[in-house]
């Protein structure tokens, strides 16, 4: 099992509301959470599902946001 971080423009509740649908289709309910008190609001996935990188910054660009990896 892996995690990854990346640093996301999820700023608030509301953008977590939005972003919840992609994020739990693409990584699974429960395998991610978003630290907006962060100032790079981490976006952390427990990768159980061999996701690629490139695979979870498209389901969050699909929500509306950007996302970069942190290393």
């Amino acid at each position: 099992m892996e995690t990854l971080k990346f640093k996301t423009t999820i700023k608030c509740s509301g953008c977590i509301a939005k972003a919840t649908p992609f994020l739990d289709e693409k990584v699974g309910k429960d395998n991610w959470e978003v630290d907006v008190q962060n100032p790079e609001k981490l976006l952390t996935v427990v990768n159980d599902n061999n996701l690629t990188e490139d695979e979870v910054i498209k389901a969050v660009q699909e929500a509306g946001f950007k996302a970069e990896k942190v290393n």
